[in-house]
């Protein structure tokens, strides 16, 4: 039934080919670039819907360790979804006042750290569903922030790995969060002239994310000393949010 608890993968694949849409899923690879040449090329789409994977996996967090792994494995999106979110809710609940559990966060957080360096989280909302969480709250867990770029984040910013280097940016969601805007000004200025544009996307987000939420200045001093070297995409991204005559002059610095 819809609420009866999962204790396998099998029992974790099976709940999620019951929701999938064919119809879905051909829209799903069409948004996610899985053709020839795409950035996703050759993943998989079953058809299921966001909130109900999160559902499914709300029934499957007392799965062993090696049945999430065996998710996060499969060439099925949806699955490795699910085995990576089933990561973060257990992430999550460790950390909860009462009932802290330090070793088991550090234990999620490890296995996140093999999943992506194994290029298990292989696409762009893989990566923005977990970094913040099983990579960002361990490197950033105070502000001000103990190290502005930790040996794990700098490493993955110089990975060849597209996927590794958002994970990076993203990661840094939590420092912003915390309060302290320096991590991602750091990530940003080292892929300022990364080719790819999803990274350019994503550090124009969490630029975009310390106006708004932390110092509109430490924005705008980035914006004076980078925009003329900003990919387009990023620098787009990063003064969404400013009002029109500054986010003209910015973008016209290009």
């Amino acid at each position: 039934m819809g609420d009866t608890e999962l204790h396998a993968a099998a029992d974790v694949r099976a709940a999620l080919a019951a929701a999938a849409d064919p119809a879905r899923a051909a829209g799903a690879a069409a948004f996610f670039k899985t053709g020839p040449g795409g950035y996703a090329e050759r993943d998989v789409f079953i058809g299921v819907a966001v909130p109900a994977t999160r559902s499914i996996v709300r029934r499957s967090l007392s799965l062993p360790a090696g049945d999430v792994a065996e998710l996060v494995a499969s060439p099925i999106h949806e699955e490795r979804l699910a085995g990576l979110l089933v990561m973060v809710e257990r992430f999550r609940r460790a950390g909860r006042a009462r009932t802290r559990d330090d070793a088991a966060r550090a234990a999620e957080h490890e296995r996140y750290l093999d999943a992506v360096r194994t290029g298990r989280v292989d696409n762009w909302d893989l990566v923005d569903a977990t970094a913040e969480v099983l990579l960002g709250e361990v490197a950033f867990p105070s502000a001000p922030v103990d190290e502005v770029e930790p040996a794990i984040v700098a490493g993955l910013v110089a990975s060849d790995s597209l996927w590794s280097r958002r994970v990076a940016v993203i990661s840094t969601f939590a420092a912003i969060k915390a309060g302290d805007p320096r991590p991602t000004l750091a990530v940003a200025e080292r892929l300022l002239d990364d080719p790819e544009p999803l990274l350019h996307k994503a550090v124009g987000w969490m630029l975009r994310e310390v106006g708004k939420r932390v110092d509109r200045g430490a924005l705008t001093g980035f914006l004076d000393e980078h925009a003329a070297r900003m990919p387009r995409t990023m620098l787009s991204y990063a003064t969404e949010h400013l009002d029109p005559a500054e986010r003209a002059r910015y973008r016209a610095m290009r």
